[in-house]
Parts: structure tokens; sequence; C-alpha cells
């Protein structure tokens, strides 16, 4: 029997995982809609933590079999992704603003546990305990998100429930639509495992091939495979000239990337993740760069410019460059 190549199997998995992760992101917000949670919360929680799904089920699949490097490298691959890449061409095809509530909160997260990431890795390990303290961070910050939403984010709460939210209908309607959106909501998870595995096992494969580490690996064709979701989320709200959502859930993730699904993976990891010294010198610390230079460019006059964009698409271009000199 021929065996099947390991691009397609990579291929294949990415498909699925990304099937997976929309049909669970859009069954998990109809549930929670039905139960009456706020749609600002869905959105900045549910829809955040959703496109960052792939990343948690490659972290957790690349774990288990002992590629724990690999899911180091999806993570800080894809917030570098994310930062640069997304975030540049939005700007690029037209400038891009950046709402205060951002620079208040997402941001300085963004930054913290990117940081925070870099710090815990110094010894060469990620472990269960700094695990459990990125975890309690994540639910700091989803609190946070939760009091300011109550606060001062009516306008963004009314973009979510024009987006998010639809009439409930009848008791009796609502009863077998949650039952039918629990049914996908199961199937999704059981697409998105399925996939992840199929990612991992022609990701690896590939690297073997190509004599690459499965840290490359993770930071390149994974990190943009598992960062897809957020892609074409910010590309379609782009297009429709609405990105003020998009663009918060885009830092949200880069923050969820860490804090939960990483901090996840440390915790159910059988044993201690490995760093590797590339990752450690090079790659943790230019996502804590990025996240830096965040800072300043997106506080001169609120706004992510077409220069500022194309410079940042330019600089994720030598920052592949760089990851080809280590092939």
């Amino acid at each position: 029997m021929m065996a099947i190549h390991p691009a397609f199997v990579f291929l294949g998995g990415l498909l699925v995982v990304v099937l997976g992760a929309e049909l669970l992101l859009s069954s998990a917000t109809r549930i929670a809609n039905m139960l009456h949670v706020s749609p600002i919360v869905i959105g900045l929680t549910v829809v955040a933590i959703g496109t960052s799904l792939p990343e948690l089920a490659v972290g957790i699949t690349a774990a288990a079999e002992g590629k724990g490097t690999l899911a180091v490298g999806n993570v800080a691959g894809a917030n570098i992704m994310v930062l640069l890449l997304v975030l540049g061409l939005s700007a690029a095809i037209s400038p891009l603003p950046i709402q205060p509530y951002s620079l208040r909160l997402e941001v300085p997260a963004m930054i913290g546990a990117a940081l925070a990431l870099v710090i815990m890795s110094l010894d060469g390990v990620l472990t269960r305990t700094e695990g459990a303290l990125l975890m309690l961070a994540a639910l700091f910050y989803t609190a946070l998100i939760v009091q300011s939403s109550r606060r001062d984010r009516r306008r963004v709460a009314d973009e979510f429930l024009h987006e998010y939210a639809t009439p409930l209908p009848p008791l009796a309607e609502r009863r077998k639509q949650f039952l039918l959106h629990g049914g996908l909501l199961a199937l999704a998870i059981g697409l998105t495992i399925l996939g992840a595995d199929l990612l991992v096992a022609g990701a690896s494969a590939l690297a073997a091939a190509f004599g690459v580490s499965d840290a490359v690996i993770g930071l390149t064709i994974v990190a943009l495979g598992t960062s897809s979701p957020e892609l074409i989320t910010t590309v379609v709200a782009t297009l429709r000239g609405d990105r003020d959502v998009a663009i918060g859930n885009l830092l949200g993730s880069g923050v969820y990337n860490i804090l939960a699904i990483l901090g996840t993976v440390m915790l159910v990891s059988p044993q201690a993740i490995d760093v590797s010294r590339e990752l450690l010198l090079i790659d943790l610390p230019i996502a804590a760069a990025v996240a830096l230079a965040c800072w300043p460019v997106f506080r001169s006059d609120h706004m992510l410019s077409r220069l500022e964009g194309l410079l940042f698409v330019c600089a994720y271009g030598a920052y592949l460059a760089l990851l080809l000199t280590r092939v």
C-alpha cells in the first residue's frame, strides 16, 4: 500500500483542525447566547480563545508525543505572525485605528505574557507549576475583560450583539437547538483533536524529511496553519471595513495563546517541556520584542499607518529569512 506523503497528512490535518475550530466556535457562541451570556464577554473570551483552539490542539498532541518544543515554537511563531504579518497586512490595506481600551488592557497584557514566557524559559524547561501560574493569569485577565466591558465598552458590545447574538426561539425549540449545538460542539472537539494529531504527525515527518528541527517547523508552517482562523477573520473584517472587533480579538488571541493555550499544554504535559536553545535565545525574545514594539507604534496617533503596516510585513519577511538560515 502506497504511503501518504507527509505534506498531504499535514494539509489534511490543518483542514480538519480549522474546520473543527470554526464549528466549535460557532456552536459555543450559540450555546453561550442561549444561556444569556453577554455578547461582549462571548466575543472577548469565547471568540478569542476559539481562534486559538488549533494552537491548543496541536500543543497538547505535540506534548503528549514528547515534542514539546514544537508546541512552544508554534505559540511563539503564531504570535509573531499575528502581530507582524496579519496586523501588518491589515494596516497596509487601510490604516488601522487602535482603540484606547486596547492600549489599556490587551497590549500591556500581551507584553506581560510574552516577557513572562521568556523568564520562565530561562532554565530551559517549562513546568506544570509555571503552567498553573499562566492559567491563573489567564483567569485574572478574563476577569479584567468582564469588568472593563461593564464600564466603557457599550459601542463594542453593540457590535458583538450584532455580530454574534440572534433572537432566541421559544423554549421548546431552544431545548432542541441546545441539544443540536451540544452535539455539534462534541463533534467539533473530536475533529479538532483528530486534525491536530494528523497535523503534528505530518509536520514531524516533514521536519525529518528536510532535516530541520521541530522548533523551526512549529515556528513556520505549523504557526501559519494554526493562525489561519485569525488571518481569515482579520482579512474578512478588513474587506468589510469593520475591524474594531476583529483587531480586539486578534490582540486577545495573542494573550490567550500564551496564558491559556500554552499554560494548558504545560499543565497536561506528562513531563516538563524542554525549550531549545534556539527558541530561548532567538524566537522567544523576538516574540517579546515584537509585543513591546507594538506599544509605542500603537500609541502614535492611536493608529497603525500603511507605512507602519508595510514595515511590520517586511519585519516578518526578515524573520522568515532568519529562520531559513537555521534550516
